[in-house]
């Protein structure tokens, strides 16, 4: 498929700028933090050599200029999910311009929140939006080190079956920082070490015969019989539609394969790897409608399952364009702004905002756009027995551990895109010093790898999790790493915990995930676990942004009326 490749220069401006805040992106970061426990963990990092182990300048300094390959950016423009969310996003921008804009207060400055914000700001609102900690991006967040190295929250991954992620780079004007790669899946053989298998969908096809021919192709993974018996299990969902994937929410996945008479080994050589990479767990946990959503996706739309990484680190490469088009739009981003409580007139609306440093902000509307987890922490107590906020004791975030390995040498066995281990410890992982433009080093490999499940990890030491991941990496890379380290040495790693992730997709849990507009007048929630049709995902947090946005357009009247219902109530007191 080197025939669609084509050549690209990227020359890395290090000249962006972020809420006026240069200084937070150049400062070095190697400490832990946490949000009660519940939110994300960077762990502390060990150097094992003093060396500086990249030729590139660090430290402030503007990037090398990298040349490497980047197939071109898939037709995504005429597909029917990137026009129905196109026009969604032009909704905002076509609306009429409001003669009193709502201010509206934001938690959360993930990529829900931030498109929250950027939508509500596209439609003539003031978006303010509030994050706790000093970086922007929620589960996307990044981190710099004192050499200048980036490391991350997660392994991020950009699908062409992701529709409004891609018309957002669109709107923003920065498609060119997607590294889209070659149109094919990768999965390690565990039986057959430093080997590989793959399912290359061809161009010359359109879907779902690309996906169908992929797999038919692939005789390593999957044998003839169990291809067939596989073909014909899923029949009912291609017949059946959205309805009946809806209708497969009870089940795990392990429970409807052998409902459908599937294979156990189906569900070993695929499925296993293809959980941990959806939802971080195992087939025997997650519920068979993720699965059957994300096939859906990927089968249905020619390049649906392509993949694309971002050029550099998504705070500066994503979120800082966000920020930037906000506040170009009279709206305000604030970092360290750590909400304390929820505080609530007498009728049990919110009335505003309590800061950890003590300040309120009072507005005309109020969004939660934090992981479910961090909501539930700071609900009041009367709402705690209102159903829409009850069923939300179900959602919980799954741990996840991301871990970033520099090594002292080039690692051969590997290739410039996503991978999936199909180990028992480990998800999926890359060499991001050959597929990310920013991370680019000729000389060294950096792995980028997901640990999960991670649940009895996620209190272990920092040590203790890179023993493990080295154990298994001998066994991807048997030629070239031993757990000794007598092969390829360490230089340096980072650890980087989430107790409290994406929700956990097990059976049952989707009655429980909630509208964006919630009972209480004024009061909204955004994020991935709110009820959206991409599940848990970048995708599905920027869709509920949307969606949180377009609620609160939807009820301006209702909110300026109340507003001013306050205004006299105050003014008679």
């Amino acid at each position: 498929m080197s025939q669609w490749a084509c050549v690209s220069a990227a020359n890395l401006s290090c000249q962006a700028s972020i809420i006026n805040t240069q200084k937070l992106r150049n400062t070095p970061r190697c400490d832990a933090f946490s949000f009660k426990g519940s939110e994300f963990m960077a762990q502390s990092c060990r150097f094992l050599s003093p060396q500086a182990i990249y030729g590139r300048p660090r430290n402030g300094a503007c990037p090398l200029k990298v040349v490497c390959v980047d197939y071109p950016r898939p037709d995504l423009d005429n597909t029917a999910n990137f026009l129905e969310a196109a026009y969604f996003s032009s909704t905002f921008r076509a609306s009429p311009r409001p003669a009193k804009p709502l201010k509206v207060v934001i938690a959360g400055a993930g990529l829900a929140g931030l498109a929250t914000a950027k939508y509500l700001a596209d439609a003539g609102h003031k978006p303010i939006l509030l994050e706790a900690r000093d970086v922007l991006g929620g589960k996307v967040a990044a981190w710099k080190d004192k050499d200048g190295d980036w490391y991350e929250t997660g392994l991020h991954i950009l699908f062409g079956a992701y529709p409004n992620i891609q018309n957002l780079f669109g709107e923003l004007g920065i498609d060119d920082r997607l590294q889209w790669k070659e149109h094919s899946m990768i999965f390690a053989m565990p039986n057959k070490p430093g080997e590989f298998s793959r399912f290359d969908f061809p161009e010359v096809l359109p879907a779902p015969l690309n996906g169908i021919w992929a797999i038919l192709k692939n005789n390593e993974m999957l044998t003839w019989p169990e291809k067939i018996k596989f073909a014909i299990g899923l029949l009912p969902a291609i017949l059946g539609g959205q309805a009946y994937v809806e209708a497969q929410d009870g089940l795990s996945v392990k429970d409807w394969m052998r409902k459908q008479g599937i294979p156990d080994r189906v569900t070993t050589e695929v499925f296993i790897a293809m959980s941990k990479a959806l939802n971080f767990i195992n087939p025997d946990e997650l519920s068979m409608q993720c699965i059957l959503i994300a096939l859906n996706r990927f089968l249905q739309e020619k390049h649906g399952s392509k993949m694309a990484f971002l050029d550099g680190s998504p705070p500066e490469r994503l979120c800082a364009p966000i920020v930037d088009h906000i506040q170009s739009l009279g709206g305000e981003v604030r970092i360290n702004s750590r909400i304390q409580k929820i505080e609530l007139n007498k009728d049990g609306t919110v009335k505003s905002f309590v800061l950890n440093n003590g300040s309120m902000i009072e507005a005309d509307a109020y969004v939660f756009a934090t992981p479910v987890d961090i909501l539930k922490l700071l609900l009041p107590d009367n709402w705690k027995e209102i159903p829409y906020f009850k069923k939300l004791e179900k959602l919980i975030g799954v741990p996840v551990i991301n871990v970033h390995i520099w090594f002292d040498r080039k690692l051969k066995n590997t290739y410039d895109h996503l991978l999936f281990s199909r180990s028992p410890l480990l998800s999926v992982y890359a060499d991001m010093s050959v597929t990310c433009k920013e991370y680019y080093n000729p000389n060294q490999s950096m792995l980028e790898l997901v640990f999960a499940p991670a649940e009895e990890w996620i209190s272990c030491s920092d040590s203790e999790i890179i023993d493990a991941t080295l154990k298994e990496l001998a066994k991807l890379f048997p030629d070239e790493i031993a757990a000794d380290q007598s092969k390829a040495k360490i230089l340096k790693y980072h650890v980087v915990k989430t107790p409290r992730s994406v929700y956990k997709t097990v059976p049952d849990c989707e009655p429980c995930r909630p509208l964006q507009r919630s009972p209480l007048e004024g009061f909204y929630l955004a994020g991935d676990y709110t009820k959206q049709k991409y599940l848990a995902s970048m995708e599905g947090a920027v869709l509920s942004g949307k969606l949180c946005a377009q609620a609160i357009v939807q009820d301006y009247e209702l909110l300026v009326a109340r507003g001013q219902t306050r205004l006299a109530e105050a003014s008679v007191r």
